[in-house]
């Protein structure tokens, strides 16, 4: 017994299934070119400065900076005021960012990211910036305020039993 199977690819393209292609492949052309245009006009894409730095190095850089630019505390946590256009350092560790950052609207800053033991993730609420923060690597965002007030920095990677707690805070005056 023999079955005969239409071969329906070999059978010419219908005019409504030619149509819907060309749509499509017109469609994934034109998102082609948007990510370039976008990446570089849409100005939502970071810096991509990363740097390979250990963990003691960068709690030295971080401790540096809290000396000279100290204002007070907050709940034990030391309150920095860099100028505008420093570097400035932000420490993640469980279950704690350090130091609570004060920054002038309007003006810019070079932000340095890094962990001291684990991976974490920087959220700053309630703007949309989510960057990972590894250990043995320093993150460098340029930032500029654009609102005052004050934004808490929410760890978004679950880092250990204490992950919730772990809340930190930039005032932008």
């Amino acid at each position: 017994m023999s079955i005969n199977v239409e071969r329906v690819w070999w059978k010419p393209v219908d005019k409504g299934e030619k149509i819907w292609i060309i749509i499509a492949l017109m469609w994934a052309i034109f998102l082609f070119v948007m990510m370039p245009w976008w990446h570089y006009y849409g100005k939502q894409n970071p810096s991509s400065e990363t740097y390979k730095v250990s963990p003691e190095k960068f709690q030295e850089l971080t401790n540096r900076m809290i000396e000279q630019y100290k204002v007070g505390e907050d709940a034990g946590i030391p309150v920095v005021a860099p100028p505008p256009g420093s570097d400035v350092f932000l420490l993640a560790r469980q279950f704690q960012w350090t130091p609570v950052l004060k920054f002038k609207k309007g003006e810019t800053y070079r932000l340095h990211l890094s962990s001291m033991d684990v991976q974490h993730g920087f959220s700053l609420q309630p703007t949309n910036m989510n960057f990972m923060v590894l250990p043995g690597y320093d993150y460098v965002l340029t930032m500029t305020p654009t609102e005052t007030g004050t934004f808490e920095v929410v760890c978004n990677e679950f880092c250990g039993i204490g992950h919730h707690a772990m809340v930190g805070k930039i005032i932008v005056e």
